[in-house]
């Protein structure tokens, strides 16, 4: 059974979440419509190798295109190649598809406004914003997790990177205000879990919209990464962290009226 110190979630503010196969289950679309761009990306820079939306998703989750198109053809011996036209161009093709595909799923709206009603929710990702922003409205997250409160690794930071670099957590902690520990980060993806620990989150595994399969050594892997429990659903995490919050002030502002 998962379990947290209860120290631990005494001391949380914010529910710190990733988005892409965390918040709705996006991986498998969106790398339908990334491995056209990928391949063809590959073919213009003369690496044979083609990938299925499967293979890619193995070689990528966790990280944005960027990395990953650098990554694969670093792996084929070609460097130095300029993937920002190919970020651009699967950036849209992957919003497209996701804003058309996405549904809103109703378990996990219920635990995150439960959440909502003793948690500040905010959303770090690596993904862009633009395709956040897609997802969101798809998935009726519009009113939990406003704009103001997302933080990309793609758009957010000076440069851009990806996950598992920390540099996303790090700064999502500052915008809001809180230390590292007040923030309880939630990761499907063992490149996200190392980047919350990296900055000093306390986290927890999802495996939620992860494919049955691959559950049991999905949950070895984050707990390997650092994840200090792991959780079946969003429901399964409000059933840990509520009863211990359950005497405390619920959270400010527009979320307590939207959990209403």
């Amino acid at each position: 059974m998962p379990s947290l110190p209860p120290t631990l979630i005494e001391r949380v503010q914010y529910l710190l979440c990733d988005a892409d196969g965390n918040l709705f289950p996006s991986e498998e679309p969106a790398f339908d419509a990334s491995a056209e761009v990928t391949n063809a990306f590959l073919a213009s820079v003369g690496i044979d190798r083609r990938y299925t939306a499967g293979e890619l998703r193995q070689a990528a989750t966790g990280m944005n295109f960027r990395s990953t198109a650098a990554a694969l053809a670093a792996a084929a011996g070609v460097t130095g190649v300029d993937v920002e036209p190919w970020v651009a161009e699967e950036r849209r093709a992957v919003t497209a598809h996701l804003g058309a595909t996405l549904r809103p799923h109703d378990p996990t709206l219920a635990a995150l406004h439960a959440l909502a009603e003793r948690l500040e929710l905010a959303a770090v990702s690596s993904s862009a914003l633009s395709r956040l922003a897609a997802c969101f409205t798809a998935t009726g997250l519009d009113e939990l997790i406003p704009p103001a409160r997302r933080y990309s690794a793609e758009d957010s930071l000076p440069t851009p990177t990806s996950k598992p670099d920390p540099a996303v957590y790090r700064h999502a902690c500052a915008a809001l205000g809180i230390e590292p520990g007040q923030g309880l980060a939630v990761e499907d993806a063992v490149a996200g879990v190392r980047s919350a620990v990296g900055a000093g989150c306390p986290t927890v595994g999802n495996l939620l919209f992860v494919l049955p399969e691959e559950r049991a050594e999905r949950a070895e892997a984050l707990l390997a990464a650092g994840a200090l429990t792991v959780v079946a659903s969003w429901q399964e995490l409000a059933d840990l962290v509520l009863p211990v919050l359950a005497g405390r002030a619920p959270a400010a502002g527009p979320l307590t009226e939207v959990a209403r």
